[in-house]
C-alpha cells in the first residue's frame, strides 16, 4: 500500500475509533510529537492512549484530509479537525471544563515511514485557535 494510502487510513482509523487498525499501521516504537502542547510519546501503546485522550475531550472529533504531499518516506497532510468539546481537557495550568462548543481547527501532520509502517507522527496543531474555541483564551 502506498504511503499516502496508509496515512489516510491512519486518520480514518482515528475517526472510527478503531484503535487496533491504527496500531496495525504503526511500528512498535512509533513516536508522536505535538507542536503547541509540547507533548511527545514513544511507542504504539502510548500513541494509542494519547489518541484515546483526544477522543475523551472531543468524542465526535473527525479529521478530514484536505490535501497531502508525499516523498519516499514522508507524507504531509493538511487536516481540518472538527468536533464538539464535551469532555474535560487536562492542561498544565489546570483542566479546561467542557463547553459544548463546536471546534474547527487546522492541523498539519507529518508522517514518517519505516518500510510500509508509520514510524513518526508530528502534529502541528493550531493550539491557539483550539483554546479560543474552548473559551480558555479570549477571542481575538
Amino acid at each position: 500500500m502506498a504511503h499516502t494510502h496508509v496515512a489516510a487510513e491512519l486518520i480514518e482509523a482515528f475517526n472510527d475509533s478503531d484503535w487496533e487498525r491504527g496500531r496495525s499501521l504503526c511500528t512498535p516504537d512509533v513516536t508522536y510529537d505535538e507542536t503547541g502542547t509540547g507533548r511527545r510519546v514513544e511507542g504504539v501503546d502510548a500513541y494509542t492512549e494519547l489518541l484515546k485522550g483526544w477522543r475523551a475531550v472531543v468524542p465526535d472529533l473527525r479529521g478530514t484530509v484536505r490535501r497531502s504531499l508525499a516523498d519516499e518516506n514522508t507524507v504531509v497532510q493538511d487536516i481540518l479537525f472538527e468536533g464538539t468539546h464535551t469532555g474535560p481537557m487536562p492542561m498544565p495550568a489546570g483542566t479546561v471544563e467542557p463547553t459544548g462548543n463546536q471546534l474547527s481547527l487546522q492541523g498539519t501532520v507529518w508522517i514518517t515511514f519505516q518500510g510500509d509502517k508509520v514510524n513518526a507522527v508530528h502534529n502541528q496543531l493550531d493550539l491557539f485557535t483550539l483554546l479560543q474555541q474552548m473559551d480558555a483564551l479570549p477571542a481575538g
